[in-house]
């Protein structure tokens, strides 16, 4: 990519080079851009990189190939993974990139139910949890990217599902859109734990966890014996200068709870098993998906800052250019 002297850009990739150069379509918000913004303190860094001031955020995205140095991509073929924040970007690190195959389905699914979200879903529920029928589940922040994935998983396996939410509309998506069994807005429980109690008078098998902090300390005290709890995010700690610390960690001891973090970059090996899973769901109408699109790159700042205060319902996602 360099500027003429009549002042236009050629987008090609420079010569020599095993670069992609992209056309940036879709990009993807998600909670663990909030921590890439700190600048990592020993003892607290994160498994991915701190932005650079200065540069553009990168962050998952669906793209269309405009030239390639790479022998993997050619000129037209459209692909998803870690791009810029930008109309166009070069992309140098091109391991971590998948093809689009299936194009039968829209392509803002590939920034989330057909992406990291949706792997992230099926890796922490049927690797990580193991389910079994008839089990318990809970999901916090049950009708964000992942979560609402999640449950729907959940039911698929013929387990009893409930969600917590932030908003009475998104707990009634909950429980008429996704199939989920109940649902409850936390912001409307003073007690976390006795809103579980009544939701699970027997305890949860398997909590999915995308919040942290205090639903985490009331769902331990509500897990029944040898139950899994998967660890997948804490946007509840996100924006605090000083964590919260859970105290009912005994109850992992006497209910001999297994508790375990989990990357997805790592499971990406079984991203081909996902999409044999997921596909013939979704075109047989068994799964279902939404998303809060903002339009155009401007937008991009907002949408992002808006996950933390629960401003979209369902996934975030992008429109930078349509194809």
């Amino acid at each position: 990519m360099h500027v003429s002297t009549s002042g236009t850009i050629k987008l090609k990739v420079p010569e020599g080079s095993n670069a992609i150069l992209v056309k940036n379509l879709y990009l993807s918000c998600d909670p663990y851009m909030r921590p890439r913004m700190d600048q990592p303190t020993p003892g607290s860094q994160s498994y991915v990189d701190s932005f650079k001031p200065g540069s553009p955020i990168v962050g998952y995205g669906v793209a269309k190939v405009l030239d390639s140095g790479h022998p993997d991509f050619k000129k037209g073929d459209l692909i998803w993974g870690m791009t810029g924040w930008e109309e166009y970007s070069l992309i140098t690190k091109t391991q971590g990139l998948f093809k689009i195959h299936h194009t039968d389905v829209p392509l803002s699914y590939y920034t989330g139910l057909l992406g990291m979200a949706g792997t992230t879903a099926y890796i922490g529920f049927y690797e990580i949890c193991s389910p079994k029928k008839g089990e318990h589940v809970f999901i916090s922040a049950a009708s964000g990217a992942v979560g609402q994935l999640v449950g729907q998983f959940a039911k698929l396996s013929g387990c009893h599902v409930v969600g917590s939410a932030g908003s009475k509309e998104k707990v009634n998506l909950l429980k008429n859109k996704f199939g989920f069994d109940d649902a409850f807005n936390y912001k409307e429980e003073p007690d976390l734990a006795a809103a579980l109690k009544r939701c699970f008078p027997e305890g949860i098998d398997i909590y999915f966890d995308n919040v942290g902090g205090k639903m985490l300390d009331a769902v331990l005290l509500n897990m029944r014996a040898h139950g899994r709890i998967a660890e997948c995010g804490m946007i509840s700690q996100y924006n605090l200068e000083q964590p919260e610390g859970v105290h009912n960690l005994m109850s992992v001891v006497w209910k001999q709870i297994r508790i375990e973090g989990f990357l997805v970059f790592e499971y990406y090996h079984l991203y081909p098993k996902f999409l044999e899973f997921v596909l013939p769901h979704i075109k047989e109408g068994k799964i279902t998906y939404v998303e809060d699109i903002a339009e155009g790159l401007e937008s991009a700042p907002a949408a992002l800052i808006g996950l933390f205060t629960g401003r979209n319902v369902g996934k975030q996602v992008v429109v930078v250019a349509r194809e």
